[in-house]
């Protein structure tokens, strides 16, 4: 057994003694998204202090603890605030708790953040499923030894995010009422927000939105053999010519505005994975 694979199992085995039900799902709450915690029926709320090897979040409105029970019926563990790569941790310390959480059980990873939007067709708070995603963070959290036992050594990455999952989100918010939109995801190592330069270099690119996690968390599934289905809220405009300085509050504001769209459809497309 890899020492990767013995932390793992420490982890869960903390987790386990005190809520012993496999999750069928694995949800991350990005910045100013804690709010949607509130409608899980809790069974446990542990924090990640208290669960070996985890990290501490440090990102202003994540309150750092991994909450167990059900939502729509469904059982699932969520991260109530994530760790980042500008925080100072390795990637591989960063993507631990989704290990952990497929080890549980969970088959399937929910994403969530908040995200500079790039396209010109988005609008403040606009909820985004995510359709691709590029690597431009420098790292990787699967360099290194291997462990076959958790995954291949090369994954495949043709569809990160799954496109059935997607068209289900989709149908979802259309019985909301809205149009879902989709976007490819730019992840960058922060914690600076981008120059125009570099807005203009990412449109370029291909990226519709950009921000500062995500990717690890995705690439970490994938190798896991997990459905990942990711969304970003969109908090702030990066269109070079029309760019304003932004601060944190701005940020949060948006995240509460389009996290409350999200509150609505997380759990719908939940129900559809008992």
């Amino acid at each position: 057994m890899s020492e990767l694979r013995e932390r793992i199992e420490e982890a869960c085995a903390v987790i386990s003694s005190q809520w012993s039900t496999p999750p069928t799902v694995g949800l991350v709450l990005g910045t100013g998204l804690g709010g949607l915690a509130e409608q899980i029926e809790t069974a446990a709320a542990i924090d990640y202090a208290d669960i070996p090897h985890f990290p501490v979040s440090t990102a202003p409105s994540h309150a750092g603890r991994l909450v167990c029970g059900t939502l729509a019926g469904v059982p699932l563990v969520a991260m109530e605030g994530r760790f980042h790569f500008y925080e100072g941790y390795s990637l591989a310390e960063v993507t631990f708790p989704v290990r952990v959480m497929r080890l549980l059980g969970a088959e399937t990873l929910l994403l969530t953040n908040a995200a500079g939007g790039m396209n010109p067709e988005f609008q403040l708070a606009d909820v985004v499923a995510i359709s691709d995603q590029m690597n431009l963070i420098g790292d990787n959290p699967l360099r290194g030894p291997n462990d076959d036992s958790l995954g291949p050594r090369f994954p495949d990455m043709c569809d990160p995010y799954d496109p059935t999952l997607i068209q289900l989100a989709s149908e979802c918010a259309q019985e909301l009422g809205w149009n879902l939109k989709t976007g490819v995801f730019a992840a960058v190592a922060g914690p600076n927000l981008e120059t125009r330069a570099e807005y203009r270099m990412l449109r370029r690119l291909g990226a519709d939105l950009v921000g500062m996690s995500t990717v690890p968390e995705c690439l970490v599934a994938r190798h896991m053999a997990m459905r990942v289905l990711g969304f970003s809220i969109v908090t702030d405009m990066g269109l070079p010519e029309e760019l304003h300085p932004v601060d944190i509050d701005m940020v949060l504001e948006q995240a509460a505005r389009g996290g409350q769209t999200l509150a609505e459809l997380i759990p719908r497309i939940v129900a559809r994975l008992a």
